[in-house]
C-alpha cells in the first residue's frame, strides 16, 4: 500500500521534477532518469518518463533536439524554455507551500499524540 501511495505522489510531481532536472542545462531521457533515481526517487521507466517529456514539449516548457551519435543510437536532448523556467518557479513555489501545509498538519498530529 505504501508503494502505491509513493507512486501516486511521484506521479503528481514528476513534471516538476523533470523540469528541475533541466535547470543546469540540457539533458536526455536516460540521464534524467538516472538523476531522479540517484536523488532517491527510484527507477523511472521510459514508458513513464518519455510521455512526460513529450507533454512538456507540447506545452512549450521544454524544447527538444535530436542528435545523431558517432556510436550507438542518437539521442533527443531536452532544454528548458523561458516558459519552462517560469512554470518551474511558479509550480515549485506552489508545491513547497503545499508541502509546508502537509508537514504542519503531520507535526501537529505528532504533538497531540
Amino acid at each position: 500500500m505504501a508503494t502505491d501511495r509513493r507512486a501516486s505522489w511521484l506521479k503528481g510531481v514528476l513534471d516538476l521534477l523533470v523540469l528541475s532536472c533541466l535547470t543546469g542545462g540540457e539533458s536526455y531521457g536516460y540521464e534524467i532518469a538516472k538523476r531522479l533515481d540517484s536523488a532517491g526517487l527510484g527507477r523511472i521507466k521510459g514508458g513513464t518518463l518519455y510521455p512526460v517529456l513529450n507533454r512538456l514539449e507540447e506545452a512549450g516548457l521544454v524544447e527538444a533536439e535530436f542528435r545523431a551519435a558517432e556510436r550507438g543510437p542518437g539521442r533527443r536532448y531536452y532544454r528548458l524554455t523561458a516558459d519552462g523556467r517560469h512554470d518551474l518557479a511558479e509550480q515549485g513555489g506552489a508545491w513547497l507551500a503545499f508541502h509546508h501545509t502537509v508537514k504542519e498538519m503531520l507535526d501537529a498530529r505528532e504533538s497531540r499524540a
